[in-house]
């Protein structure tokens, strides 16, 4: 390999992680070089134990590792236990994750159970309490935390940042002969947010084994700035996710483009996508889509990759696209019964191309991959299975051929 050749190759594979502390959080490592945690939260009221414990479960099968839920109240709070039986129950051991605000600390003294039953406790610095209360109501939670043996997230927020501490920092910073701009700021508000309350956990009694820290906005820029800022100045397990990151793809871009330039070099321990779901949407679109970036950046596999071309003028059949949507929808659903029958069929690669341009080669490179015939092609399509043609199939049962092949495929490799 030349040099210029090999600073490609160099540039090509993502940064060595930041080495953060190690956290347990109900048998699941963040942090300290495991892979990255994918991690997600509920929209349902958490005092409905029911429909709580519906979407926890659908959240989890996805492949949440971690899930967050609301406890916003008493009703809540009683709830927290008997969610995490019923799920027990279902065969579901996901960790649940507390969300506290304003009344963390009354919650988790007044309800042990729901103290007992939560894996991590999830508070925010910047509502934890106001004046002369702030400290006794976040050390009570810490102190809590340290008797239940549980780890806390201690997530700062932009849109509810310590008020105190920026009208601060923007006074230090109007005296300042290098007077920076309001933008610039407020990230270092958030940033000391975040540290300072870790230290102050510590002094407490929390060891940073039991700390994550998180800093979320809602623009890119400035979070790839906040979190490049607390990488650089602690070793803290590292909680990435763009807050409030919308609707649709403008979210799923968004929040693609801030995470992947973090993770790529090498700063984040688990993940969450803050996407909103459609009026009755899927919930677990946003699990899906982590799992998606962090397969797409080669830094874990959790399903079958589906290679499909985008289709143009020579694609004019919709055969293409009905198989590659089939077989997808087919390795999605199918997961969880082949991560027990077959292990390591995440890895498998599939192909399903519209026509000879680039199909064969594609087919190819997978492990089974499919050409099928494009407009004005011989209606023929050939299958390739570990780089090597196999079969040519012919007919209208094209389709239901090539995924009988690809079911025998992961039998004879996985099985």
């Amino acid at each position: 390999m030349n040099v210029a050749s090999a600073s490609v190759a160099a540039e090509a594979r993502p940064a060595a992680r930041h080495r953060t502390v190690a956290v347990d959080v109900g048998g699941i490592v963040v942090g300290g070089g495991a892979p990255i945690v994918v991690q997600s939260m509920t929209n349902t009221d958490t005092a409905d134990v029911a429909a709580t414990v519906t979407q926890v479960a659908a959240l989890a099968r996805t492949g949440s590792e971690l899930v967050r839920i609301t406890v916003d109240r008493d009703e809540a709070a009683r709830a927290v236990p008997y969610i995490r039986d019923a799920l027990m129950v279902k065969g579901i051991d996901v960790p649940l994750v507390g969300d506290f605000h304003y009344i963390g600390h009354k919650l988790l003294t007044d309800h042990p159970a729901c103290a007992e039953a939560l894996a991590k406790y999830r508070i925010n610095p910047g509502n934890v309490g106001f004046k002369d209360r702030r400290d006794k109501q976040f050390s009570t939670i810490v102190e809590l935390a340290a008797k239940y043996g549980k780890p806390v997230r201690i997530g700062a927020n932009w849109g509810s940042l310590d008020q105190e501490l920026l009208t601060r920092l923007m006074d230090e910073n109007s005296v300042s002969d290098t007077p920076l701009e309001a933008r610039a700021v407020t990230r270092e508000a958030l940033v000391q947010s975040a540290l300072l309350s870790a230290a102050r956990a510590e002094e407490i009694g929390l060891g940073r084994d039991r700390i994550i820290l998180s800093a979320k906005v809602s623009a890119v820029q400035d979070l790839i700035a906040v979190y490049r800022d607390l990488a650089r100045r602690s070793d803290y397990a590292l909680h990435l996710g763009l807050t409030e990151a919308g609707m649709g793809s403008k979210g799923i871009v968004a929040s693609s483009a801030a995470l992947g330039i973090l993770l790529q070099q090498g700063i984040g321990d688990t993940i969450r996508y803050s996407l909103t779901p459609e009026p009755g949407g899927d919930r677990s679109l946003e699990v899906r889509a982590s799992q998606e970036l962090l397969q797409t950046m080669g830094f874990r596999t959790f399903v079958p990759l589906v290679a499909a071309c985008p289709g143009c003028g020579r694609t004019t059949s919709t055969v293409f696209q009905e198989l590659a949507r089939d077989i997808q929808h087919w390795i999605t659903s199918s997961m969880p019964e082949w991560k027990t029958r077959y292990p390591g069929v995440e890895n498998l690669n599939v192909a399903v191309m519209g026509c000879i341009v680039n199909g064969p080669g594609e087919s190819k490179h997978a492990d089974i991959g499919i050409s099928l015939p494009g407009t004005g092609e011989t209606p023929s399509a050939p299958v390739f299975i570990d780089g090597e043609k196999a079969m040519t199939l012919k007919g209208a049962g094209i389709a239901n051929e090539f995924k009988a092949l690809v079911n025998d495929y992961i039998e004879r490799r996985f099985g």
